[in-house]
Parts: C-alpha cells; structure tokens; sequence
C-alpha cells in the first residue's frame, strides 16, 4: 500500500465529486445536504453535529431513500472513542405473522411500517456527542423543507418507476405529497416545497426529539395508522426507540484495521470478504482478468452464504460474539475452496432485487469521524404518508421473518429488523484514516468491500476507486456488472464460468453509492469523494 500515491493522485472536479479542503469535509447525496453539514462545521460544531444535520436534511431532499419515518445506524469516532449506533427501528406491538393477510402488505401500504427511529437516534447523537444545540442541527432542513429544491433526474426515474406502486395504497397519500398534483411523477428542475414536513421539523426543533415520541406528533401518527389500518401506535412511539451503542467489530487488512457495524448490520459479512480477499496477490487483484473476477465474485457468494447461515440478532442472541466467526483460518478454508468456476454447491436460490437506502460521512477538524447509512427500507418506503406530517413511513416490516419462529428475525414486538448496512472506518496508525459506507440493500458489502480493495490492492485514490467499475454476484450466481466495451471479454469467460451475467450502465444505480471522507496523512487536510452514480456532493470548510 502506497499511502503518498493514494493521496497524491487525488484530482478535484468542478462537480464537486471529488473535493478537497483544510479543516473538515461532509459527502452525502444531496448537495443541499452536504451544505447543511458543512453549515455546522463553520458554526463551530464537531462531525456528529455536522452529520446530524445533513441526516436530517437528506431525509427532506432525498425522500426516496431515507427520513425522519425511517432509521439511522452509525459508527463514529469521537473524542479517542470508536463506537457503533444501533439505531434499528422496532416492530409495533399489534404486528403478528398473521396478520398479514397479502404479502404486499409488508412491503407497500401501512402495515408495512415499524416505530421511526431516526430521530431518536440523531437527538440521542447530538444530545450525547454534539457541542451544538439541537435548534441549531435542525434549522437547515425547515429551510430546505419551506423553500424546496429542484427535483433531480435521478428522482423523476425513481418516481415513474415506483408510480404503479404509489396507487396501491388505499389512501394515496404518499402519491398526494410526492407525486406532482398527487398523479405524474415531478419533472427535473421542478422546485419541490414540503410545507406539513416543515411544520414538522419546526415541532421537533422546539420542542425537542422526543416530541417525535410523546406530543402532538405521535397522536396524529396514532390516529392516521387506526383510519388506515396500520400496527403503529402512541403506545409504540412512546417507548422511544433510543439507539444502542455497540461495540464496532475490526479487522486488520494488509496495514490498515477496519471498523465496522456488528449485527443486526452485515459488518462482519464486509469484513469476511476482505480476510479472504487478503489471501489473494495483490497483482492478481489488479488484474481486470476474468480469473481475477471469478475469485472476487466466489469470494461474495461465499460471504453472502455465511451471512444466510450465521444470522445473529444481538437483542436475542446477545451472548453469540460475531467475532469468534472472522478468524484468518476460517477465510483461509473458504478462500482455498473457490474453485476454476461457479462453486455448484452453494446454493443458487434466486434472490430479490431490491434499491434503497443512503450513506453520509463526515469528518472534522479534529479528526473525530461519523459514517451514517439511513433507510425507509424500499425506494420510497411503504408508499404511505404520515397525514398532516409530511413524511413517508417505512417499510421495515419486510425485513422479517414470519414463518420460521426460530428464526433470530423473527417477527415479534419490539423486535429489531436485519439490515445489510456497514458503515465503517478505516484506521491507519491508529487514528482515523477513511470514513465510508454505501446504500444498496444486498450489495453494500461487496461495494463497500471492492472499494477498500481498490484502494489498498490497488493503489486508487478514493476518487479513482469511486469511479472504477463495479460487480456484485448474488448467492444464485447471478453476476451485476458494470460493462463497457473492454469487458466483453471478462463477461464471455464469465459466462463460460457458469454465472448468469446482468449487464448494467456504466455508472450504475443499482450497484451503491460510495460517500466517503479521507483525512491526508500529511496533515494538510481532507479528501471528500461523493457518489458519480447518484446527486451528492462533498464539500468541506476551509
């Protein structure tokens, strides 16, 4: 590893891509996002206030992915200490397995929806770790919310593509706030204003995050969920999900260690692919050869079986320490079972398509890091709409089990959904290096993974391993690839191989979203790459 030629071949581009600056950065997914954190860092905030703001404001001007209906888990280092946020979200008490009469009802619609924890998580962030007040963290997205921003192209896609989806909710209140007119999908460059979300924030910046939980706003939650037919209720939100904090699970990867989220998250699953990828030359893995290829994708059906067999839910199983399965041997006996072509014994059982989800990160001046992936679950969540308060519910109840009741996600209440995220940090002698994460369901391991690889393996700066091509193989063998003309050749081996070959664009939004910010090891500042693939930018204080 190169640290001097990762650093040093780090371009900037007037899209504000890839950026860099002297005494903090913030990367998140939306421009209007990145400059609400970079606000709280010119105030005089730390990187959990510059991350609870832009959290906040991407859950105004990124709906389709994230919100204050949704949930939040972060791993963050502050003050000398690495911790990771588990800020799952909890089934309400009335949902049971048998309840759902249709199996669309998990994922579209009311029933769909577990108790919001985004804000207890991003009120607990700034109340335990911020230095600003929390009036303050919530100000810039009642801004965003009151003036609106211009809907991007990328949201008039999401919106045509989930229109069908939109009608299938009874009382078309998702469709009535997100859909122009409550019909068509917004064209790009139309302002889009959110005043009921607005109201709403302004409740929850007076009155604090629990407001969210015990005022007027859970009442109306409670009422909306009785006329609709949902689970959710007072009782539920007054509970407060407050998140818990974890202890982060690391491994070292050829001279750097990474931290990452533990269970429920898939930490461990992004952190197995590298100890096998560790196993490997480093030349091998530069190599853009259909062998090359072949080695990496066995090495995420491999992770992808592990996770299937070894689930392991902390609110349960919390004696089970997922550590003791990320031993190098362990790796090392999967690695030497990869094989010249698909491995038939795996199980090649179709898996879903599924697109969500969004990541931010921030570090600042100090050093101190925080890396947030936050989700309403599905594109858009449930499709349903908090009524009078502006924002979408999730969809979180399709992440449960409901037939096996032996199953660690099994659906019961207050339990906790799985969930694929892993933000991490990357430490280098002992202090945080890179803070990074990806939305993208299923894939976010091997995404989160390849660009760490290319980094390390490679040499790549953040921007040029941002940039790369990417692949994801599914448990069933089939293989996502971002294809160009030089990749014809790779895909035809491939096939030969034995996998089903998906050929995406190339800049795909089906294959993750990497936001991440990079501390020079020079001291003379911050690297801040945000995703081509996707809206953001990053943008840092100077």
């Amino acid at each position: 590893m190169n640290i001097k030629k990762i650093e040093n071949s780090f371009n900037t581009t007037a899209d504000k891509k890839c950026t860099i600056a002297k005494h903090g950065m913030v990367s998140s997914a939306f421009p209007e996002a990145t400059k609400a954190g970079v606000e709280m860092l010119k105030k005089g905030g730390n990187a959990v206030d510059a991350a609870c703001a832009t959290s906040l404001a991407l859950g105004v001007c990124e709906p389709q992915a994230s919100g204050i209906g949704g949930q939040s888990l972060a791993i963050l280092h502050i003050n000398g200490k690495t911790v990771a946020i588990d800020g799952s979200s909890r089934a309400p008490s009335l949902a049971h397995n048998t309840f759902f009469e249709k199996k669309s009802h998990r994922f579209i619609g009311y029933k769909a929806t577990t108790v919001p924890s985004t804000i207890a998580t991003l009120g607990y962030l700034n109340e335990t770790y911020g230095q600003l007040k929390w009036e303050t963290i919530v100000k810039p997205s009642i801004r965003i919310a009151k003036r609106g921003y211009k809907i991007t192209k990328l949201q008039h896609d999401l919106q045509e593509k989930n229109l069908e989806k939109f009608f299938r909710v009874k009382s078309k209140s998702g469709a009535k706030y997100f859909l122009k007119d409550g019909l068509v999908p917004y064209e790009e460059g139309d302002r889009f204003v959110q005043n009921d979300l607005a109201h709403t924030l302004e409740s929850i910046s007076k009155y604090g995050y629990r407001s969210f939980y015990h005022g007027m706003i859970a009442t109306l939650i409670d009422k909306d969920m009785k006329i609709n037919h949902g689970f959710l209720r007072k009782e539920d939100l007054a509970l407060i999900p407050v998140p818990i904090e974890r202890k982060p699970i690391s491994r070292r990867y050829r001279g750097i260690t990474v931290y990452t989220m533990p269970p429920p998250a898939a930490g461990d699953t992004m952190l197995l692919v590298l100890m096998m990828l560790s196993n490997l030359k480093k030349s091998f893995l530069r190599s853009r050869s259909p062998q090359s290829y072949h080695f990496v994708c066995e090495t995420f059906r491999k992770a992808l079986l592990y996770r299937a067999q070894r689930k392991f839910n902390p609110q349960t199983y919390h004696q089970v320490d997922v550590r003791t399965h990320l031993s190098p041997s362990f790796a090392r006996t999967l690695t030497k079972s990869i094989r010249d072509s698909i491995d038939p014994e795996l199980p090649l059982k179709e898996t879903p398509d599924i697109e969500d989800t969004t990541h931010l990160s921030v570090m600042d001046r100090d050093g101190n890091a925080v890396g947030i992936t936050q989700s309403i679950e599905l594109t858009y969540g449930s499709k349903a709409a908090a009524d009078g308060l502006g924002f979408l519910y999730n969809n979180y109840m399709s992440a449960f089990e409901l037939e096996n009741p032996n199953h660690p996600f099994y659906l019961r209440p207050n339990a906790i959904p799985w969930t694929s995220v892993s933000p991490s940090i990357i430490f280098y002698n002992h202090e945080p290096w890179i803070v990074l994460g990806s939305p993208g369901s299923a894939r976010i391991f091997s995404v989160v993974s390849h660009f760490i690889s290319r980094i390390i393996d490679g040499d790549n700066s953040i921007g040029e391993a941002m940039e790369r091509p990417r692949i994801h193989s599914s448990l069933d063998g089939k293989i996502s690839i971002e294809a160009d003309d030089s990749a014809n050749e790779i895909i035809r081996h491939l096939k030969k191989m034995g996998y089903k070959i998906d050929i995406k664009e190339r800049f795909s939004f089906y294959l993750g979203a990497i936001h991440a910010v990079l501390k020079e090891q020079s001291g003379d500042g911050f690297q801040g790459v945000a995703e081509i693939r996707r809206d953001g930018t990053a943008e840092g204080l100077n």
